[in-house]
């Protein structure tokens, strides 16, 4: 069973209930059976940024059960020196660079996103679900 890395923007599609874009997620999580869904330290961070901000603690509260329900990867030295790597050779910004770098480090199948440039610059493990 393979382990597909689900960056943040998905989360918060699904977290905050967005009203095109979650149920995009969601048809496509449930097409994806035989898969499980990961995410990192970093798609955490990203996610509680706005609940936080907000002062929201029920919304915090639907992404802390909503991390749980997906698995949980480290984030290693190595993967900060391959996201070093990745924004030299790509020109990617440091969490999108992490965020490959970590999927890369836990041999992945995917990570879905809705961000092209991480699409492209992932030379086929990441792609736009959305469209």
């Amino acid at each position: 069973m393979g382990l597909i890395y689900l960056d943040a923007c998905l989360l918060i599609y699904l977290a905050e209930k967005h009203p095109h874009w979650a149920s995009v997620t969601e048809v496509a999580m449930a097409r994806t059976s035989a898969m499980l869904f990961a995410i990192s330290p970093l798609v955490k961070c990203e996610c509680l940024v706005g609940p936080i901000k907000r002062a929201d603690p029920d919304l915090k509260r639907a992404y802390l059960e909503l991390f749980d329900q997906h698995v949980s990867l480290s984030m290693p030295d190595i993967v900060y020196l391959q996201a070093a790597e990745l924004r030299a050779r790509f020109g990617l910004r440091t969490p999108d660079a992490l965020h490959l770098a970590c999927a890369q480090h836990h041999h992945c199948a995917a990570i879905w996103t809705n961000d092209n440039r991480l699409a492209r610059a992932s030379q086929g493990l990441a792609r736009n679900i959305m469209g």
